[in-house]
């Protein structure tokens, strides 16, 4: 394994001597960056010695790849692993800095990136940096817990740099799992393109935007980001992916078909001529409820002599409940609506899957919860999968994940979908 270590300035940093030795016995090969602020600790001639490999520390190396060392040393690594990263560095990291070799490298890898932070107790703990940690954990970046204990300043807390032994440890069960995960997932995308290719889907994504008059309109804040996942994720296993969109600023999956709507009449047209056709017809639009009764031609005003505005309303149509009663001498194509609730979000849920007589629905819980938002306007989301028999929860995860989980559900389901011929859909 391809070990590139970043060390940062602080006191720790002659502890990440003994980590590259434990990496190198073990027989992985390992190159070191480090920042200035580091060698104010220790010199790169101690790494060298050890790694069998000059340090690097230069943004700006002509002789490294013609100038371009960073994207060698990204190419190169199998794993980062910054030990000790400093309080400035998860700051750096968090906000996509890239002044010098070490943070340059991160911000062009694809590779994991594991961080062992080690700073005064007060540092750890001040509200900045455990932010930047959250940030960082959600961005996928691995952070190890650091060691409670005396510190080089003579105070005793949280802060230590944890022993090079258990660092080694950690990248050894991550790189483990790693490999799990990674065959789990080959499998997962062999099973998705047996079963979807050549299928056809029809996906409702985003808001819809009522309009009230020229300037105003009725809206949500779904971001849209859920349904494009699940196109995207569809189109690369092989099906042919209808993608009807609300009002969004999201970049089309490649090999989908969009068509883009504003209102929910709007929407409920393009469902109409194309959801029958189609294999699967899957909800996850938040479309609105209610529109106004009149459209307002000019921009309505206020009345200086009245506080209140009374909007007459009136209810939209109900798409996915409309695919879900055609008959099934027409070929009703799999319905999966979405349940996008702020409290009892299954209770909720099984309510509209048999009051809607869908086939499969996904609880979706929103808003603001135990801290974390969930939901609308987040890259994360953490379904629940519901059939008449069947309930499978999700745990939180990217939106790409769910919806490889929704449609590997999907395609373990028993009820058999509907056989269109994709050639002649529209």
């Amino acid at each position: 394994m391809n070990i590139l270590l970043g060390v940062t300035g602080g006191i720790a940093a002659y502890k990440a001597l003994e980590l590259t030795r434990l990496f190198v016995k073990a027989g992985h090969h390992v190159q070191v960056v480090m920042t200035a602020g580091a060698k104010e600790f220790i010199t790169p001639l101690s790494f060298q010695a050890l790694s069998g490999h000059p340090v690097r520390d230069s943004l700006f190396d002509a002789h490294q790849e013609a100038g371009m060392g960073h994207i060698e040393l990204a190419r190169w690594a199998d794993q980062i692993v910054i030990a000790p990263a400093s309080a400035e560095t998860l700051a750096k990291l968090r906000m996509g800095r890239a002044d010098d070799l070490l943070t340059t490298v991160c911000l062009a890898t694809e590779k994991p990136i594991m961080l062992a932070p080690s700073m005064n107790r007060l540092m750890w703990n001040n509200p900045a940096t455990q932010e930047n940690v959250e940030v960082l954990k959600q961005r996928g970046l691995t952070v190890l817990n650091p060691g409670l204990g005396e510190q080089a300043c003579g105070e005793v807390g949280e802060g230590r740099l944890p022993e090079p032994q258990v660092i080694f440890e950690a990248v050894l069960a991550f790189q483990h799992d790693l490999k799990q995960r990674t065959a789990q997932d080959d499998q997962a995308w062999l099973d998705l393109t047996a079963y979807w290719r050549g299928k056809s889907l029809v996906i409702t994504a985003g808001p819809t935007y009522e309009d009230l008059d020229p300037v105003r309109f009725l809206g949500n804040r779904s971001s849209g980001k859920m349904g494009f996942a699940i196109a995207q994720v569809a189109a690369k296993a092989g099906a042919q992916v209808t993608l009807i969109a609300g009002p969004v600023n999201l970049a089309t999956p490649q090999n989908v078909n969009r068509l883009n709507v504003r209102s929910a009449l709007h929407m409920f047209e393009w469902v109409q001529a194309h959801a029958l056709t189609a294999d699967c017809f899957i909800s996850a639009a938040a479309v609105a409820d209610f529109r106004v009764a009149q459209w307002a031609q000019h921009k309505l005003k206020k009345n200086a002599d009245n506080d209140e505005m009374t909007l007459h309303l009136v209810k939209n149509p109900d798409i996915v409940a409309w695919v879900a009663s055609q008959p099934k001498i027409e070929g009703k194509p799999f319905v999966v609506g979405f349940a996008a609730e702020t409290q009892n979000v299954l209770e909720y849920a099984r309510g509209k899957l048999h009051s809607k007589k869908l086939d499969m629905i996904c609880a979706n819980l929103v808003g603001e919860h135990a801290g974390e938002q969930m939901g609308f306007e987040q890259d994360h989301n953490a379904l629940t999968l519901m059939t008449a028999t069947q309930e499978q929860p999700l745990t939180t995860s990217s939106k790409t994940q769910q919806a490889m989980a929704l449609l590997g559900f999907i395609a373990n389901h028993p009820i058999v979908m509907p056989c269109h011929d994709t050639a002649s859909a529209p």
